[in-house]
């Protein structure tokens, strides 16, 4: 039985939280838009979820929902209608007030093809997918309608992601650049952004809330792992994320520096485009999944750190997970089979196209990538590596362009909707904004997700949501390899950091001693 290692809390080291300071924090990437409607990478999200709320948040570091801007909400008998009171005496970071309109502005955009700054590549359109109509009540009250029940609604919004609120006069004034001059209600505010190389925020010393300690946060891009962990080392950062396992012993030894971990709400994953052959045949897919040894990937390139993936969702979510199916074995044997009864038996050649940046879910790429295109070539698979850049790679995979992918998830909340409907439905295999990288279409798989959506009995919804993934083993679009432990360093100077399932990271009540 694998267990997972225990780190030093941060609360042993630290004296307690003082204002004042300015906190740099290492990535691997760039954002792609601080637009955060356009946004559903990673890197995007990290940054917007500072300068921006929604109408609700998630508490703490649960999934439990909470106020934010809305400082309480009703729903119907039917479930369809939600009502929102929204909090008084807040303001933009460029001072024009929040309220209502600035609500169902934010919301519309993404929605109605009508309005003024509507956009056919809005991401995470999933939020309002069943959205009916949207309606300021009063000054300080917003009705959202729904075309039917849809259970997840209240914790879709409580993502730090599309359903954001922006501030209109912004949005008038720059336009499509406004992606590069964000205004939000949040803690910190916009000061400037230098392409691949840093982001810079500022205290919002007018939040309605308690207001962060730090006077500022510095999002600083490092792509490459080990430069990262030397910036760590020497002081010129004061945390970062990307971690991966090579780096945990370097870290644990260090005297000056902490290691935290969590169970993430993840999942990393090797997808099949299923619309291109000779992926459309399913003795392929499955000969695919008998090549990959995960046991040993996850073993050495993990090196403990994950578990090996049976299903698309993480045991994290206990009650929803299948446990009855049994995984695919590794089995080249059968896998060299599976491809001759495919009209395979000398192999093909193939393309892996792989992201540039460590995730949450996968913190060495490269070095995965590698170990598949090896464990393929084992039974006759001949596979070409692929590495664009990170805006590139989410571009070529939204829209279709890869014969396999590597890729991953990181849930928005605890829901497996996130997971199975939002990687698995035919409704998230259209381009170019596809969050499907299987691009897999299945009616049966697609009308049980539906009816697992519009139910309130949980017992039902449990037993649709096994069903759904029984439906994907058998049909194999993905290898899932691995459900990562999240992890975060930081100096022992630094506090108050939260790290948050979903793989967002809290700096409100961040602080440097």
């Amino acid at each position: 039985m694998l267990c997972w290692i225990s780190f030093v809390s941060p609360s042993d080291a630290q004296t307690g939280p003082r204002a004042g300071g300015t906190l740099i924090w290492g990535r691997g990437g760039d954002s792609l838009s601080l637009d955060p409607a356009r946004s559903d990478d990673g890197e995007s999200a990290k940054v917007n979820a500072n300068i921006f709320e929604g109408l609700v948040r998630f508490q703490g570091d649960t999934t439990e929902v909470e106020p934010a801007l809305a400082v309480s909400w009703e729903q119907s008998a039917d479930g369809k209608e939600w009502t929102f009171r929204l909090r008084k005496g807040v303001f933009f970071h460029d001072g024009t007030p929040f309220n209502a309109a600035a609500v169902v502005f934010s919301f519309l955009r993404q929605i109605d093809p009508r309005h003024p700054f509507y956009r056919k590549d809005f991401a995470n359109s999933g939020t309002f997918e069943y959205v009916k109509s949207i309606q300021a009540v009063d000054e300080y009250a917003v009705r959202i309608t729904l075309e039917k029940l849809f259970v997840p609604f209240l914790y879709n919004l409580a993502e730090p992601t599309a359903a954001l609120i922006i501030s209109p006069a912004a949005m008038k004034k720059w336009g499509n650049d406004a992606e590069k001059h964000p205004v939000g209600t949040g803690v910190f505010k916009f000061e400037s952004w230098i392409p691949g190389d840093r982001i810079i925020l500022t205290k919002n010393k007018k939040y309605w809330g308690t207001a962060p300690y730090l006077d500022g946060l510095v999002f600083k891009t490092i792509m490459n792992n080990k430069n990262r962990l030397l910036e760590l080392k020497t002081a010129g950062i004061h945390g970062m994320d990307g971690i991966d396992p090579e780096a945990v012993k370097k870290i644990e030894i260090d005297r000056n520096l902490l290691l935290e971990s969590i169970t993430g709400l993840n999942v990393g994953y090797l997808a099949m485009n299923t619309e291109k052959p000779p992926f459309d045949n399913l003795k392929v897919r499955q000969a695919v999944n008998h090549a990959i040894n995960k046991q040993n990937l996850v073993k050495l390139l993990y090196q403990g750190l994950a578990l090996p993936a049976k299903n698309p969702i993480p045991q994290v979510i206990t009650e929803y997970y299948n446990d009855e199916i049994e995984d695919y074995e590794y089995n080249p044997a059968r896998a060299k089979l599976l491809l001759k009864d495919a009209g395979l038996e000398n192999g093909f050649k193939t393309k892996l196209c792989t992201m540039p940046v460590p995730r949450p879910y996968m913190p060495q790429p490269d070095k995965i990538a590698k170990a598949v295109k090896g464990n393929l070539a084992a039974v006759g698979i001949e596979v070409e590596i692929i590495t664009p850049d990170w805006a590139a790679y989410i571009q070529e995979t939204s829209n279709g362009e890869h014969d396999m992918c590597l890729s991953g998830a990181v849930a928005g909340n605890g829901d497996p909707y996130n997971f199975l409907y939002i990687l698995f439905d035919k409704d998230n295999a259209v381009k170019p904004r596809a969050e499907n990288l299987a691009f897999f279409k299945n009616d049966e798989l697609h009308e049980t997700l539906i009816r697992a959506q519009q139910t309130l009995e949980k017992s039902e919804r449990i037993r649709r949501y096994k069903e759904a993934q029984v439906i994907i083993h058998e049909q194999a679009p993905w290898v899932p390899l691995a459900h990562a432990r999240q992890l975060i360093a930081h100096r022992k100077e630094v506090g108050g950091i939260v790290q948050h399932p979903t793989g967002f990271i809290r700096f409100d009540k961040a602080w440097i001693e």
